[in-house]
């Protein structure tokens, strides 16, 4: 099943990732959108360059969205649809989703958590929402409380496996000893959750996708199409900064490591001195608290997530958090994203399915 709104549909069956702080804004996800698939913008900090974001963070972060939102239409030639992707573990979700939700978008994109509430802190607006979720038993809960208080379901889901990149919904000891469900697994349990509502929602797999024999795959079992974020770094689209694009070049399987997050979610990144110092038990002195992150106490966490990613997003790939898929290391050469997407579909191509 496609995903469509307001009578727009998708022309190729693959969502670009949300990635923050600052790595998917307007230029990647316009570009995304020209090539025919969903751009996303990141929600995670994206105001982080304006002279009063550390004063005033949330107002600065909207405005950057709406200047990012513009960009990638403009950019977009009219094509593609756009999402705006929203983490559920965010400060003030509340107030960032009542926003967001006037803004000019076709897609929410929530996880990182699930988003029980988003339904109702939307209200009336026309924008479709997608949860994210990392099992059939999460899908099954999300849709009967959004069924029993909003009287609606999901215009699409979102499952992120095991293998994604960034905040991921597994436990620390799933993932180090290697215990948790495949995504095809998971999509299977998904499938079989919806089918107990007899109705059709078009389901996109995120978490390790890197070829169009992946795509290709995972819709021959039942999904509609994926989300890629990592595979879509390496291009001269991404709005990081190149140092941050060059990790990614210069990266080996090994490098690939887990770290947690002050929001208490594991993550997966690329090694480097902050994740070997973190590691090894050692902290980073908290400067100035961003209040982005519910679980998070200054006083207490381990470093500053938003000052480690902003670091990261502008080029010191020593000291910030650079997070990514278990196929980081397979980035090789910088792309275009009109050619990336191409290539997708020219290796769905080979495998009889487009």
């Amino acid at each position: 099943m496609e995903f469509t709104h307001q009578g727009k549909s998708l022309l190729v069956p693959i969502i670009q990732g949300g990635m923050g702080i600052g790595v998917s804004l307007g230029n990647l996800a316009g570009h995304v959108m020209k090539a025919g698939g969903l751009g996303v913008i990141s929600a995670a900090q994206p105001g982080y360059r304006d002279p009063e974001f550390k004063r005033s963070p949330i107002q600065a972060n909207l405005n950057a969205l709406e200047v990012e939102i513009k960009k990638a239409r403009q950019l977009s030639d009219g094509k593609g649809l756009l999402g705006i992707n929203l983490m559920v573990a965010a400060e003030y979700y509340d107030i960032y989703a009542k926003a967001i939700s006037a803004m000019d978008i076709d897609l929410i994109i929530s996880g990182a958590g699930l988003p029980l509430e988003l339904p109702t802190l939307v209200g009336n607006s026309t924008v479709s929402l997608a949860p994210i979720v990392s099992s059939g038993k999460a899908a099954l809960l999300l849709c009967k409380r959004w069924l029993q208080r909003s009287n609606r379901l999901p215009d699409l889901i979102i499952i992120e496996g095991p293998l994604a990149g960034g905040h991921l919904g597994f436990s620390w000891n799933q993932l180090t000893t290697l215990t948790y469900p495949s995504l095809e697994e998971i999509l299977k349990d998904v499938l079989d959750v919806l089918k107990t509502f007899n109705v059709d929602i078009p389901i996109f797999v995120a978490g390790g996708i890197y070829t169009g024999a992946d795509i290709a795959r995972f819709i021959k079992l039942g999904a509609s199409g994926v989300q890629m974020a990592t595979r879509f770094i390496c291009t001269y689209e991404c709005d990081a900064h190149p140092k941050f694009k060059a990790a990614f070049l210069q990266s080996k399987q090994a490098d690939i490591r887990f770290v947690i997050s002050p929001s208490g979610y594991p993550g997966r990144a690329i090694n480097n001195p902050l994740v070997e110092q973190l590691m090894a038990g050692q902290t980073v002195k908290v400067a100035h608290c961003y209040n982005c992150l519910k679980p998070c106490n200054p006083t207490t966490t381990p470093y500053c997530i938003t000052d480690a990613l902003i670091k990261a997003v502008s080029g010191d790939t020593d000291q910030g958090l650079i997070f990514t898929g278990v196929n980081g290391y397979r980035n090789k050469e910088i792309v275009h994203v009109h050619d990336l997407i191409q290539t997708l579909l020219n290796e769905m191509n080979e495998e009889n399915l487009v």
